[in-house]
């Protein structure tokens, strides 16, 4: 079992920049596809990216943040980031980390995912 925590979040004006971190512990990253989800206020979970356990190069992101954010990992710090540039307004939500351990690679379902973290809170003010 995987252990995951975010953190990174904050408050930063529109057109800003923010990179968040979800650091695993139990098990490694490796052996999981790995993704991003966001909730805001009165809102269904939304996917925002995903990247594949067998090829970093595969990488998956909802329309809305193509261009601005970016997935990453570094399976030797066990830790997957999602640099996000060019904040806007409704990038405002509480950003979770998620780990699939099925599935083939880079899901955008939350359903193929069954690990997360706690979240963390991302505010963008206008």
């Amino acid at each position: 079992q995987v252990q995951l925590v975010e953190s990174g979040g904050g408050l930063v004006q529109a057109g800003g920049s923010l990179r968040l971190s979800c650091a695993a512990s139990g098990r490694t990253i490796s052996r999981y596809d790995m993704g991003w989800f966001r909730q805001a206020p009165g809102k269904e979970r939304e996917f925002v990216a995903a990247i594949s356990r067998w090829n970093s190069a595969v990488t998956n992101y909802v329309d809305s943040v193509k261009g601005r954010f970016t997935i990453s990992r570094d399976n030797a710090k066990n830790t997957v980031y999602l640099q996000m540039n060019s904040l806007k307004p409704e990038d405002t939500a509480v950003y979770y980390c998620a780990a699939a351990s099925f599935g083939s690679g880079a899901s955008i379902r939350g359903n193929d995912y069954n690990y997360w973290g706690q979240g963390t809170q991302v505010t963008v003010s206008s």
